[in-house]
């Protein structure tokens, strides 16, 4: 069969996959549309295979919110270079992924995966593998978080490279929510707040604590004290209610919430940087 320029660009159309590659697989397939999609699909998913050990360290953070602000998503989409993280058309596929979480609120990163992506009969997990054939790039959707509350905000830092949403007890503006969402990428915290430090960390900083305590030629008796006293400044460095507000360092994040509204108060967060 005679596979023609006008079948070519049809089924580049369709796929998006390069020229060459939509000959060759019209060509294998014998003209057969589908047998032609289905063979870069698997074309990709050699390609996946191939990939699995390379290192997907770059990528795009995106954090959206339903309309009502009550649902908040963070979705990271990893790829192995910069400059496909950069290309349009990866970042149209992170939003696109986000967009259907949104949509969707899946419960789980394999329910999201399981979910249809807009415009084709794929899965978003097959259509990442099919992305993967069309750059050669390995592609991973590594990372997905979801959050309800009264109140969800959301932040998106320039080059979405980090990305945060905060969720609160009760609505709020989106200037307020901005902002503590923006503490929330900015200074990294580790927890919510000292009940929610894992129990590990706190023994970590308690045992560093006392060997410091003893480093400097403090009294045994006395390093118990001195590492408690230590633990309570990390948790003001290290948790999000405790840290100084970034825009008013005289005042908690918590403190400055109680200026707001007296009832106001950050409920729980979700970070991630690829720096």
């Amino acid at each position: 069969m005679t596979i023609t320029a006008a079948d070519v660009n049809k089924l580049r159309t369709i796929t998006g996959a390069g020229m060459m590659d939509c000959k060759k697989a019209l060509v294998e397939a014998n003209g057969d549309f589908e047998a032609a999609i289905d063979f870069l699909r698997k074309k990709g998913q050699k390609v996946a295979a191939s990939r699995s050990d390379r290192d997907a360290a770059e990528g795009l953070v995106i954090t959206k919110r339903t309309e009502d602000a009550k649902t908040g998503v963070l979705v990271v989409l990893n790829c192995e270079t910069d400059f496909v993280a950069k290309n349009a058309d990866f970042d149209k596929f992170a939003n696109t992924i986000a967009d259907v979480a949104v949509a969707n609120k899946p419960a789980t990163i394999d329910e999201l995966k399981a979910l249809n992506y807009p415009g084709t009969s794929l899965t978003i997990a097959d259509k990442i593998t099919e992305e993967i054939g069309k750059i050669g790039e390995k592609i991973d959707l590594s990372k997905y978080e979801i959050t309800n509350a009264e109140f969800v905000a959301v932040y998106n830092h320039p080059g979405n490279k980090l990305a945060a949403f905060v969720a609160f007890n009760k609505a709020t503006t989106d200037e307020v929510g901005r902002d503590v969402a923006m503490q929330a990428a900015a200074m990294a915290p580790v927890a919510l707040d000292e009940s929610s430090v894992p129990e590990d960390v706190k023994q970590r900083e308690i045992e560093v604590g006392k060997e410091q305590a003893i480093n400097e030629g403090k009294p045994a008796d006395m390093a118990e004290k001195i590492a408690m006293g230590r633990l309570n400044k990390f948790y003001k460095e290290a948790t999000l209610v405790n840290q100084e507000f970034i825009k008013d360092g005289k005042l908690s994040v918590a403190q400055y919430l109680k200026t707001v509204d007296k009832d106001l108060a950050a409920v729980g967060f979700q970070r991630h940087s690829l720096n």
